[in-house]
């Protein structure tokens, strides 16, 4: 196939979808009336300073964690052990991760639990905001614990280029040999070449951290809500004009995004030009001289806060009698997993869902990345990036009118194209570092020795970027596993996944079932990250 025309067909496939969805959700937001209402809400402007507040911090937080870790982990020693300890951590769905720190930090939780009563003295829960706080902490803290390994998963895909990582190490050595320490040249020498490959990834991150709406409905504030959460609830309201409140509602968060990505941008120019080309090069030597053993120590607390969180979900979800402040549960029961059991059709739907978009998401990003052109892929990544960096709120309402309009509105196949959609950025960005970094020169070795095209990919490169495609796989199925607002809004709340199940009772006083459902919607993933860790490991003759 000619490679024009294979670009061209891929790119119909997916940009007529993204442009009709982003293009009924900037008609939902021409309505004078609803922006007059908004702007009247006696709510709008709380909960659009609650959003920057919780967004903004979470974003800024995750960034330095992800860069404090990166500088202590960097070299041949540490980090391949710490990118294996990722796949874990980005197995866990947001929503779950929420339920679980919310069973921790909640006023009957185990935190509480272990200081009480010889520390605290309560013999009962106490009426304290740990969780659903007016100042949204809990929402600031699971955003930070979930984005930072998202993070550094983004900068591991940067490492698959074995020409990168291998300069970089170089580099490292030769600022060693000037005299500075590891995590030093670290930051002078890879931190400014690594934080432009990122920016992708810190857009995703700043985008959800403003708009998020499922964990924010779990652990988040109420009073007022986010900006987001008030704009869902409005475009759930069976009055248009509400709904209409709504659509701008989101489109208010997305000019507040745009505006905050642009000041960022602004700003990320002043550490380009001059922080790392002063700061870090001058002074004396001790300057960021922390050792390895920080790094490890601050890696294995965030391991350890995953561990504890997955484990309240585990302990939780077969909880009988479990007075305050036993540590443990009185009686054992396996109710929870019973009622699990008696659901198949939500994990047939989960899984089936799951598995085709990701399959799906991977077979059009590799073919994307054979046909495009490199001119292409580059001017057209801001629109595959689309569903990555609109809010999700605003996302959810062109993709229900898209699904209107192709009449798969409240079907199965509405939804394979909403997760489909959601997925293929992620997947893409997983894909490109590795696949556009592939060495050509094994093409032409293949062809000097009579083999076309096909036995090319089947046999060498595809064999050779095998980590990089279950990566994608697995971040594909994770993703569309983890998919709220559009299973609830395209599917009309006739389909019910893990996930959304999760999120409904987490409003609720099902604990038992609810952890059951949140450690379901982590183990799914987990399993497909266990598979591709498995199988993406190098061959061995």
């Amino acid at each position: 196939m000619n490679t024009r025309l294979g670009a061209a067909t891929l790119l119909a496939a997916l940009g007529a979808p993204l442009a009709i969805s982003a293009w009924v959700a900037l008609q939902a937001g021409l309505n004078s009336a609803a922006w007059s209402a908004l702007g009247a809400h006696p709510q709008t402007l709380s909960a659009l300073g609650m959003s920057l507040w919780t967004g903004l911090t979470a974003t800024a937080l995750a960034i330095i964690g992800a860069a404090f870790l990166l500088s202590r982990s960097f070299g041949p020693a540490h980090w391949p052990q710490a990118v294996r300890l990722l796949a874990p951590m980005l197995a866990v769905p947001h929503a779950a991760f929420a339920i679980g720190l919310a069973f921790l930090l909640a006023p009957s939780g185990w935190l509480l639990r272990a200081l009480s009563p010889w520390a605290t003295g309560l013999e009962a829960p106490p009426p304290w905001p740990t969780t659903q706080d007016p100042w949204g902490l809990g929402l600031i803290a699971v955003l930070v614990f979930k984005e930072i390994p998202f993070l550094l998963w983004a900068a591991a895909t940067q490492l698959q280029r074995a020409e990168v990582a291998q300069r970089w190490t170089r580099e490292l050595q030769l600022a060693r040999s000037l005299g500075y320490s590891a995590p030093r040249a670290w930051w002078c020498v890879v931190w400014p070449q690594l934080w432009p490959r990122l920016r992708w990834p810190l857009l995703a991150v700043l985008t959800y951290s403003l708009t998020v709406v499922d964990m924010a409905m779990v652990i988040g504030p109420t009073t007022p809500p986010t900006l987001a959460v008030l704009a869902w609830q409005w475009l759930l309201d069976p009055d248009p004009a509400v709904n209409a409140q709504g659509a701008c509602a989101a489109w208010a968060l997305t000019a507040v995004l745009a505006l905050t990505a642009g000041v960022a941008g602004w700003l990320w120019q002043v550490p380009q030009q001059t922080f790392w080309r002063t700061r870090w090069t001058q002074g004396g030597r001790g300057r960021l001289a922390a050792s390895t053993k920080l790094g490890k120590l601050c890696f294995g607390a965030l391991l350890g806060v995953y561990g504890l969180v997955m484990l309240s979900l585990m302990v939780g979800s077969v909880a009988g009698l479990w007075p305050f402040p036993l540590l443990l549960p009185e009686a054992i029961s396996l109710q929870a997993w019973a009622s699990v059991w008696g659901s198949l059709p939500t994990l047939g739907t989960t899984l089936s869902l799951a598995l085709a978009s990701a399959v799906t998401a991977l077979v059009w990003s590799v073919a994307w990345l054979e046909y495009a052109p490199p001119a292409w892929d580059q001017r057209l990544r801001p629109l595959l990036y689309v569903p990555l960096v609109l809010p999700p709120v605003l996302w959810v309402v062109g993709v229900h009118g898209l699904a209107l309009s192709l009449g798969v509105d409240a079907h199965w196949t509405g939804l394979w194209l909403a997760h489909t959609l959601a997925a293929v950025p992620y997947v893409l960005i997983a894909l490109s570092p590795a696949y556009l970094g592939f060495e050509a020169r094994h093409q032409q070795v293949c062809a000097s020795l009579g083999h076309g095209r096909a036995v090319f990919l089947w046999r060498v490169k595809w064999p050779l970027l095998r980590a990089a495609l279950t990566a994608g796989l697995a971040i594909g199925f994770a993703v569309s596993a983890a998919q709220y607002l559009p299973t609830l809004f395209v599917g009309a709340g006739r389909f019910a996944t893990v996930t959304t199940e999760a999120v409904t009772l987490a409003a609720g006083a099902q604990r038992s079932l609810t952890s059951a459902y949140a450690f379901l919607q982590w183990g799914l993933p987990l399993l497909v990250w266990a598979w591709a860790a498995r199988w993406g490991r190098a061959r061995r003759f």
